[in-house]
């Protein structure tokens, strides 16, 4: 028997010994060359180093990118560029403390009083990510005596937020309210005044999917459950003007969102009325202990706002895009992706499978990244599509000749 002290990373070293090579994740470089398109610099492989003169080859592919999370272009939009570039002109690039020390910029203020009122809510908080800011929902809503009920396809986030909390926690079928207004009775007449907190996404990032929101929040609303909704992916594109499915209705007591996706820059919010918001101020931790969001990201996010307020119909032509998009994927033979938002997953099954249509796909100028287990359930490997609004004229027909017609139908692992 050794006496010497155990390794402390053994247990890491033996989960990587047994990751599958279709499971084992890469870091790969992309230089976006304009509207909807991006350059891979090298072929897999994170470089050692990037190049130091140039960040691309000319003779890296050329790909045109369904696989980001910017909807409406706005990442590259002038106006978002210029906002970013005259905030690091007049106050530098880092807000340098947290919020409550001394990161607070006017551009914070501004934004923060301008997402409110374009929301109809109280109070806004910024945070640098959407990771922080559902940790910092959870908290607010939830502790050690509570019962979580969440969907069971949820943002990791917001598990690690209910873990943070300790409560206990229970996962309804997703999207089924019928199977979540059980579990409410349930945990209502078992202990009537225990602290009930519900947690959905109103737009689900990989399956497309959305729930019924309005019956949703009716039905905490009846069994006196807070409601956590996280509207990361809707934002700027489903609901009235774009403000989200949540939008206007009673029983939704907290919003996530985010401005990496639909609006084109970085960090997070949390949107909330009354005591939620000021309990956030007052006593969260994710808020309280972090430098604040770099105040050239809040300008862009609020040229993104004033973007949106100008053209409330760019979210609407997107989802008529969308129709089209699964008319033509059907037409062609491959299940119809579900949901009406920009994300289409096509459901493929096993990881290999989903890998090799990756590849095809890039082969073709296409970049559309196959989505493995544990991101989604065991056996439901896809590719996750994405339609964005700068995509040029041609890319469905481009994307439908790439796939090809489908060989049989989805494996399972």
């Amino acid at each position: 028997m050794s006496d010497a002290p155990p390794d402390p990373l053994a247990p890491l070293a033996a989960a990587l010994a047994a990751l599958p090579a279709q499971r084992r994740r890469q870091l790969r470089h992309f230089h976006p060359t304009g509207p909807g398109s991006l350059r891979a610099i090298g072929t897999g492989a994170a470089p050692a180093a990037p190049p130091a003169a140039s960040p691309s080859d000319p003779r890296d592919p050329l790909l045109l990118d369904l696989a980001s999370n910017d909807y409406l272009g706005f990442a590259q939009h002038p106006q978002l560029k210029a906002a970013a570039s005259a905030c690091i002109a007049a106050q530098g690039v880092g807000a340098g403390a947290s919020r409550l020390v001394s990161g607070t910029r006017p551009v914070h203020a501004e934004l923060e009083r301008r997402l409110a009122s374009w929301l109809g809510r109280e109070r806004v908080l910024l945070f640098p990510s959407g990771f922080q800011a559902n940790l910092a929902a959870v908290g607010a809503l939830a502790d050690r005596h509570s019962l979580v009920l969440a969907d069971r396809l949820i943002h990791h986030s917001l598990l690690v937020g209910v873990q943070a909390a300790g409560a206990r926690l229970q996962r309804f079928a997703h999207n089924d309210l019928a199977d979540l207004a059980r579990r409410l009775e349930r945990a209502r007449s078992a202990e009537p005044q225990r602290r009930l907190l519900v947690l959905s996404e109103s737009l689900f990032s990989m399956e497309g999917t959305a729930p019924d929101v309005a019956a949703l929040a009716e039905l905490c609303q009846r069994h006196g459950a807070a409601l956590l909704l996280d509207e990361a992916h809707a934002l700027g594109v489903l609901g009235p003007g774009g403000r989200g499915l949540g939008q206007g209705l009673a029983g939704v007591h907290l919003v996530s969102g985010t401005f990496g996706k639909a609006f084109g820059s970085g960090g997070a919010f949390l949107a909330a009325d009354g005591v939620v918001g000021d309990w956030l101020e007052q006593f969260s931790g994710p808020f309280r202990y972090t430098t604040a969001l770099a105040p050239p990201l809040a300008a862009a996010a609020l040229a993104a706002l004033d973007l949106l307020e100008q053209e409330p119909g760019c979210g609407a032509a997107l989802l008529t895009r969308a129709r089209r998009w699964r008319d033509g994927l059907e037409a062609a033979g491959w299940p119809r992706p579900p949901g009406e938002g920009p994300i289409l997953p096509l459901l493929v099954g096993r990881d290999a499978a989903a890998l090799a249509l990756q590849q095809r796909l890039e082969a073709a100028g296409l970049l559309s990244v196959a989505i493995r287990p544990p991101t989604v359930p065991e056996g439901t490997a896809r590719l996750r599509l994405v339609l964005r609004h700068d995509l040029p004229q041609g890319s469905l027909e481009r994307l439908l000749g790439a796939l090809g017609p489908p060989t049989h139908p989805p494996e399972r692992s």
